[in-house]
This record gives C-alpha cells, structure tokens and sequence, in this order.
C-alpha cells in the first residue's frame, strides 16, 4: 500500500488515523513502522465492523474502507435499516483527499465537463475528513439520480448522530449524511489537520 501513495496522500492518511486513535506518531508524510501499525489496526477494526453488521455490496465496502470507524459503523447501522425497507441503496462515494475534492470541484467549471456536483473546494468538504458519505439509490440494477425514495431513506435510517443533506436549507444535498461535530468546516479541518479527534 505505501508503495503507491505520494507523501500527500501518506500525510492525509496519518492525520485521518491519528484523528481516530491509531496513531501516535509524528505527521510527516512519510511512511514507516508506525504508520503501518495504524494501518494495519485500522483495517482490523474494519473487519470487526464488517463481521458485526454484514458484509455490504462490493461499492458500498470499497467506498467505506477510508471512512472514520465511528463514519463505518453509522454508515452500516444505516444502509442496514434502509435495506430492511426493501430500498436498494449503496454507498457511491466516501472520503475524498484534497486533490479528488478540488478535481470533483472542477467539474463544470473552467470549461470541464459535466454538471456542478459540489460547491466545496478540497479541505471544505466533510468528505475530506473521513466523516461523510453519499448514497445511490438503484433500481433493479438502475441508479436513480432524483427519486422521492432518497426521503424514504432519511425517513427510515437516520440514526442518533447522524446529520442529512436533505435538511439543509441553503443546498440540499439529499444523498449526504455526515457524523454531526458540533463543529464549523473550518474547524473541522483544523482540528483534522493537527490530528485531533474530530468525533
């Protein structure tokens, strides 16, 4: 796994451990003993996670790896209920670095393709601190981008700690649900940044 990162990204993934608990070293961007210890005690909470509440489809899995434990385990007690009331959702995105944030950013914007799908620069998004996650809704097999089922969803697995997009007032965000700080985004991100727990 260290092969493949930058030190950004080794930087992001050490404040995101330290933040949950796994790591005590320093936040150097470089990837050694300590960092793999995280890792690796990380990834095994992860399983515990996955062998209380079930194992989930394979997007759902993928795009919960990144996510803050507390973030797993809201996100599996979540989809879990929201399964149970025959709605097909999955979790489509979870946490973004700062790059994939401003890449996500982009789109839109500056002549790129595609539709606006976030007024959030990298380090302005909870998304980026491993504390918020996106669904989809399908049907037999089909993503549905708009569908009163994305309310039903909130309806019935909302769970205590948990904020929704969809009851936003400035922009709904009805595929949003994020672990409730208590915190502005810019505090959030301080706090993320110097490693400290966030929830």
């Amino acid at each position: 796994m260290s092969g493949k990162l930058s030190p950004e990204d080794v930087l992001f993934l050490q404040r995101l451990l330290k933040g949950a608990g796994f790591y005590g070293g320093a936040l150097d961007g470089l990837w050694g003993p300590k960092t793999d210890a995280a890792v690796q005690a990380f990834e095994a909470r992860e399983r515990e996670l996955r062998q209380v509440h079930g194992e989930l489809d394979a997007r759902s899995e993928a795009n919960l790896q990144l996510l803050h434990p507390k973030a797993q385990e809201a996100a599996r007690v979540f989809l879990g209920k929201v399964r149970s009331a025959a709605i097909d959702a999955r979790i489509i995105s979870g946490t973004r670095t700062y790059a994939e944030q401003n890449e996500l950013f982009r789109q839109g914007r500056f002549g790129n393709p595609g539709p606006i799908v976030t007024n959030a620069r990298g380090g302005q998004s909870n998304h980026n601190f491993g504390i918020a996650w996106d669904i989809g809704i399908f049907q037999k097999g089909k993503y549905l981008g708009d569908s009163p089922l994305y309310k039903k969803a909130a309806e019935v697995g909302l769970v205590d700690g948990l904020e929704w997009g969809g009851n936003w007032t400035s922009l709904k965000d009805w595929p949003h649900y994020q672990l409730a700080t208590g915190l502005s985004i810019s505090d959030v991100r301080e706090k993320f940044e110097k490693g400290q727990p966030l929830v």
